[in-house]
């Protein structure tokens, strides 16, 4: 009986212990909940843990301080005070940087943008005495600052509904309530805040359906996730002209669908996850990717198993291109796409009429293609016996699937070598070299190629050498490019593609990659040229140029790859960004 008794009396000590530690320490609600239901844009972070763990990866804090940018900057003495204050930091909290960096944001950031220039931040921290640790050395660093400078007020504090408030410069206000600080762009941003957080029924962001939507799509398992409120945000003057203006063709081809999308849309969630050493961005909107019986139909698959293909894998290769668009139902549709069609629309109407010997454009030419296309572009690769020129241009090629090959493939070639004849024309009026036309056989594939004989008057270098526009057809592929190295590459991708299919990305209507290290090679090939420029531009030394130069060869590099795919899933439009880093 009498261990019975002390059990229950023990049990009773730990449940008040257990309650006084609990009303001690404010249990938060979501940071959402004191967002104003008209914010803008929201960026959660959710899991600091996992974009902390990137940034502090022993590869990347060897790329950043060896880049040439972060030499210079380490060098001025605003830096070097800025590196003080950190080594104060961390003597002071008796840690280093990033595990004080873990503890102060451990527990989620979040930024909102709302309307008449009001910023609110959010920062969970892992426990509370961090914080507010934190604050008073950030505290006592102000006063003095402003000691210093005379204005001793500047540094002031007041309580609303129980909090107190602070700011260090008179402009900006923030508070800290159990382990989070609350920051906002001035005094009255901060007071509505603390109003929505002494009323949990009034109307949050967090209470929104549009918002509880975009986070459900961005997924759980998101390292950062953002809210974008398309319905406030397509009222602003500039994005409603940019979404309401159809005028640009080529815009309208390229982008068709995600437009659409835009306009019928209310939100916009994007979730970031980190895998390895890829960071994936995922974007979907609410509204329909595309009405089938629309104008813009043309960029939209009618089965599932259609889409655009994989892009083409070529050497040297900078970036890929691939869609799938029915350019015949596109042009089709150009009254309904562009009323007021263009002057540069008629022009081009009128030169392929010439072209193709006077056939209907949308009936006898678009009408041929299949609805996929790519386009690569690559560094060139000249001849040892050829002329290289001083100003390195990439190849580029674009890749048409055509319904009818034997048919159209003598079609394409008559009006390929009419505009030939007429950048002959043309030049030869200018008294300017003209091009050659021939017939090479690579791998078995008979393609027409032009290009300029080399020159005797010492020009040898001119920029026209990086252009021998060829003409080629591969099994059911019409290959249009800039280059005869870059054709002959594409004949054996295209090859290989045959040779082993992988077939159409089902419901994906654009894919777009890039290589920022390849695109840095060339670059690399053009620096003296670049220098130069910048010389005569800006009027820089070339110490100035080459600093420069050298810092975007830095940026450049360190990019790496992006790849990025459109298309709808469930009736959405989504896109999704992927980058790799180059930590080479």
């Amino acid at each position: 009986m009498l261990r019975k008794r002390t059990a229950l009396f023990v049990c009773l000590i730990v449940s008040v212990g257990a309650c006084r530690a609990a009303l001690g320490q404010e249990s938060l609600p979501p940071a959402a909940q004191w967002v104003p239901q008209d914010a803008i844009l929201v960026l959660q972070v959710s899991q600091p843990q996992a974009l902390l763990d990137v940034a502090s990866d022993p590869r990347v804090i060897a790329k950043v301080t060896s880049a040439p940018a972060y030499q210079q900057l380490a060098s001025q003495g605003d830096f070097q005070q800025f590196l003080q204050v950190v080594k104060i930091l961390e003597a002071t909290m008796a840690t280093d940087w990033r595990t004080g960096l873990t503890k102060s944001v451990g527990g989620g950031v979040t930024l909102a943008a709302c309307p008449g220039d009001v910023v609110l931040l959010m920062v969970d921290a892992q426990d509370a005495d961090t914080l507010k640790q934190l604050h008073e050395i950030f505290l006592s660093f102000a006063r003095g600052e402003a000691q210093k400078q005379g204005q001793p007020d500047r540094v002031v504090s007041a309580e609303y509904r129980g909090v107190q408030g602070w700011t260090f410069n008179g402009k900006e206000a923030h508070a800290i309530i159990g382990n989070r600080l609350v920051l906002a762009s001035n005094a009255e941003a901060l007071k509505k805040l603390l109003d929505l957080r002494a009323d949990p029924k009034a109307a949050s962001l967090q209470g929104l359906p549009a918002y509880q939507a975009a986070v459900a799509a961005a997924g759980s398992d998101a390292a950062a996730n953002v809210f974008l409120n398309l319905a406030v945000l397509k009222q602003v003057g500039p994005i409603k002209e940019a979404l309401s203006d159809n005028s640009n063709p080529l815009a309208s081809l390229l982008f068709a669908g995600v437009a659409e999308s835009l306009k019928a849309s209310n939100w916009l969630s994007a979730g970031l996850k980190v895998e390895d050493d890829t960071l994936a961005l995922r974007a979907v909107v609410d509204g329909k990717a595309v009405d089938p019986s629309g104008a813009a139909a043309f960029a939209c698959p009618s089965k599932s198993d259609q889409g655009a293909l994989p892009n083409v894998q070529v050497p040297r290769r900078i970036a890929a291109a691939s869609f799938w668009r029915d350019l015949h139902g596109f042009y089709a549709a150009k009254d309904d796409l562009f009323p007021d069609r263009t002057s540069g629309l008629i022009f081009f109407e009128n030169m392929m009429g010439i072209f193709f010997s006077g056939r209907d454009l949308t009936e006898d030419v678009l009408a041929e293609t299949e609805p996929e296309f790519r386009i690569v572009v690559a560094q060139q690769q000249y001849e040892d016996d050829g002329v290289t020129p001083k100003l390195q241009i990439p190849s580029f090629a674009a890749i048409f699937r055509l319904r009818d090959p034997e048919k159209f493939a003598l079609v394409a070639e008559e009006a390929w070598q009419k505009a030939i004849g007429l950048v002959n024309f043309t030049r030869g009026q200018q008294a300017e070299p003209g091009l050659v036309i021939d017939r090479p056989t690579h791998d078995g594939v008979k393609y027409t190629t032009a290009y300029f004989l080399p020159s005797e008057d010492k020009e040898g270098g001119a920029a026209r050498y990086n252009f021998q526009p060829c003409l080629a057809v591969v099994n059911e592929y019409l290959i249009l490019s800039s280059s005869d190295t870059l054709t002959n590459d594409v004949i054996d991708a295209l090859k290989k593609e045959i040779a082993n299919p992988t077939g159409a990305l089902g419901g994906t209507h654009s894919i777009v990659e890039f290589d920022a290290v390849q695109l840095a090679s060339i670059l690399r090939a053009n620096q003296e040229n670049m220098v130069r420029k910048n010389m005569v531009d800006k009027g820089s030394t070339k110490e100035q140029a080459e600093a420069e130069m050298g810092l975007l060869l830095s940026i450049v590099e360190n990019i790496g790859q992006i790849k990025l795919d459109i298309g709808s899933e469930e009736g959405r439009t989504q896109a999704t960004l992927q980058l790799k880093p180059n930590l080479q």
